[in-house]
Formats: C-alpha cells, sequence, structure tokens
C-alpha cells in the first residue's frame, strides 16, 4: 500500500473531504497502474501565490503554475521500478485555485481537474516529461490510460 501524506500550504487553506480523496485515489491508481504500490508521495494542496513562489525559486519561473512535481527518484526509464517498496517518490504541489480556474476554462469539473493534476505530476514522478514532442505525445497517452482507469472521460 502506498503511503501518501496529503498536508495544506498555508495550513490554514481548508482542503475538502472531495479533494483529498480524488487525489489520494488517483495516486493510488497511478501506483498500482506502473507497480510502485509501496511508494511515499507526499502532496501538498496550495494557493496560487504559494505555489508562484515554489515555481520561482526552484524552477526559476515567476508565475503561479498549477503542477510541480519533485521527483527524489530519477531514472531513465519508467519502468526500472523493479522493488518500490519504501521508495520515496517524491513531492507534489498542486495550486486549487489554478485547478479551479483550469476546470472552468477547460469546461470540465474541479474534481476531474484535480484528479489529472495530480495523475500529470505523478507521471513525473516516474520520469515521463513532455519537453519533446515524442515525449509529450507518450504521456499524453499515459495520462489518457490513467483517466480511463479512473473511470474519468473528457
Amino acid at each position: 500500500m502506498m503511503e501518501i501524506r496529503i498536508s495544506a500550504q498555508p495550513e490554514e487553506l481548508c482542503i475538502a473531504p472531495g479533494d483529498e480523496a480524488a487525489v489520494r485515489r488517483a495516486v493510488e491508481t497511478v501506483g498500482r497502474l506502473y507497480g510502485a504500490e509501496g511508494a511515499e508521495v507526499s502532496v501538498t494542496l496550495t494557493n496560487d501565490a504559494y505555489i508562484h513562489e515554489i515555481n520561482r525559486q526552484y524552477r526559476g519561473v515567476d508565475r503561479p503554475t498549477d503542477v510541480i512535481s519533485f521527483a527524489l527518484m530519477e531514472s531513465e526509464e519508467p519502468e526500472i521500478l523493479d522493488d518500490p517498496a519504501g521508495d520515496v517518490l517524491g513531492d507534489l504541489v498542486i495550486s486549487l485555485e489554478r485547478t479551479r480556474a483550469q476546470a472552468e476554462e477547460y469546461g470540465h469539473s474541479y474534481l476531474r481537474e484535480l484528479s489529472f493534476l495530480t495523475v500529470h505530476g505523478m507521471l513525473h514522478l516516474l520520469g515521463y516529461d513532455h519537453m519533446e514532442e515524442a515525449e509529450r505525445a507518450e504521456m499524453e497517452e499515459e495520462q489518457r490510460h490513467v483517466m480511463e482507469a479512473l473511470g474519468i472521460g473528457r
């Protein structure tokens, strides 16, 4: 079973039970599908101001974003997770403000967007990326695969 720590930053930020359940379900589904059931993941749910600061400090990008992944296990291929027991995959930081705005922008539910951003971040932790066109296509396919496994379509 995955160890999933979900916290709020700032601490007074209210996390709805549905938010936590959606994040936990998305993390567990990625873990099950990619053989990382024994891994540990930390998820910080936050606002635009906090993620903006993280983005500026760690990525040199001076604006808020939707999700940031900090992988603690770097590998060339995601399939290298032979024995994930006790492995710390890393940390996700997700802006609930961006999640809400993007859900409206894309015309789907807030919880669908939160699930998608969690899946996207988890795939980054497993080594997927989208810098090159081929990588982007592969990552989009993996995202579709996981979202279908979650029963969440477009």
